[in-house]
């Protein structure tokens, strides 16, 4: 049996790798916190549909690597983060709130990176 499941993490892996996402690793969160998609503000919803499509996306730092200074994220080799605008309601310029993802899993930050929530999916 544990060969066989092997083989379906293997196959899950694989089949993750090829669409841009992981799926195993869709309910694993590395953070003590975590938020479920529908709990996300839309704003948020919309940010992440945009990254599981591959954009396009409405502003130009979208998509740029996120150093993880705060070192709040699990650390990783630079590069690793890419962080994504969350639109603020009234709100002129980026506003405070992220969607960070890195591998297969996503952050949602709603205060500038002071705090993260896994996104469970």
């Amino acid at each position: 049996m544990k060969i066989l499941s092997t083989a379906l993490l293997t196959a899950a892996l694989l089949l993750g790798s090829l669409h841009g996402t992981a799926s195993y690793a869709r309910n694993s969160c590395p953070l003590n916190e975590s938020i479920t998609v529908n709990d996300l503000p839309k704003q948020g919803r919309d940010t992440l549909a945009l990254i599981d499509a591959g954009g396009p996306f409405p502003h130009d730092r979208d998509g740029i690597t996120f150093n993880n200074r705060e070192k709040i994220l699990p650390k990783e080799k630079r590069g690793y983060y890419r962080e994504y605008t969350v639109r603020t309601p009234g709100v002129k310029h980026r506003g405070a709130r992220r969607i960070v993802c890195g591998g297969p899993q996503c952050y949602y930050s709603q205060d500038h990176y002071k705090s993260f929530k896994c996104i469970a999916r």
